[in-house]
């Protein structure tokens, strides 16, 4: 059985859409199963359908609006670079509100509901795919897998809503009498799920550079440096994630083909720039091309 699995990484979802359009269009892989944690999970039910071109418009048209309800950001362009601050009226009315979110991502959920149809659905349900999103329980303190076999059309589209609320910056949503929150929390890279659903080989994009070079800036007020500390927590995660799949899949003799970003792409990855996620897409198809071409040579 193949599997693809896409990480977290907000914005730099792109990448993974470019990087996937070349496996599964020039390489002609046929996943049978896919799973994704928080930006991965908004890729995989069209990448099993197979309509590259159609996840290609969504992640190169998608903006800030069509993301949050309340934003938390304000982006400001200066010489030709983006400065992101705070949305202090935003904030502060979230708090007089009594909400425990810097914003809220209510728009997200309805441009899931109006780009994945129920008769999409309905063909995923029919075929098949498995596919499987990662959210984090909150109240419980773990992570949960939500596959399309086991929801109905409204909750998956909850389902990869939710794994998407990257708190405390987007929704906190109350389901089944628990709160959930981003799958990235807890599971920013869910290859060991892929092996325990019975994956051989695994193609695993990761939506970082496989080694830290640069040094990080830290914040200078509450707000980034929030983003900041949990970006850095996120980190982690991932690494403990990576390290625990490499262990499985060697237990199991399961493949693993890892898919890095050759760059940092953003300090924000919150932040919703059409152009750049359209140049992320191109960089992302080119890099597995490259690296395609170049794993063919040291086999030759």
């Amino acid at each position: 059985m193949r599997a693809l699995v896409i990480s977290g990484g907000g914005s730099k979802g792109a990448f993974a859409g470019g990087v996937a359009q070349y496996l599964m269009k020039e390489k002609n892989i046929d996943y049978d199963l896919f799973i994704g944690s928080s930006a991965g999970s908004l890729l995989i039910p069209h990448l099993a359908l197979n309509r590259v071109d159609k996840i290609f418009k969504l992640c190169t048209n998608i903006d800030m609006n069509k993301i949050f309800s309340v934003n938390p950001f304000i982006v400001k362009h200066k010489k030709n670079q983006e400065v992101i601050t705070i949305n202090h009226f935003n904030v502060i009315m979230q708090f007089m509100k009594g909400k425990r979110t810097f914003g809220e991502s209510k728009n997200l959920k309805n441009y899931i509901e109006d780009n994945l149809s129920k008769e999409e659905y309905d063909q995923l349900q029919n075929s098949s795919k498995e596919i499987v999103v990662a959210v984090t329980n909150i109240t419980k303190n773990c992570v949960e897998y939500k596959s399309i076999l086991e929801c109905c059309y409204e909750d998956f589209c909850d389902w990869i809503w939710i794994s998407c609320n990257y708190i405390p910056f987007m929704s906190l949503v109350t389901k089944n009498r628990f709160e959930y929150a981003d799958g990235g929390i807890s599971n920013v890279i869910p290859i060991q799920e892929a092996i325990n659903r019975g994956a051989t080989e695994i193609d695993v994009i990761v939506l970082e550079t496989e080694q830290n070079t640069s040094e990080k800036v830290i914040g200078k007020n509450p707000f980034s440096l929030t983003i900041d500390l949990f970006g850095t927590i996120i980190d982690q995660v991932e690494r403990k994630d990576i390290i625990i799949g490499r262990l499985a899949a060697a237990a199991k003799n399961v493949k693993l083909n890892f898919y890095y970003t050759p760059t940092k792409l953003t300090d924000n990855p919150l932040v919703f720039n059409k152009k750049l996620m359209h140049d992320w897409w191109h960089q992302g198809y080119e890099y597995a091309k490259n690296k395609s071409e170049t794993m063919s040579q040291i086999q030759i």
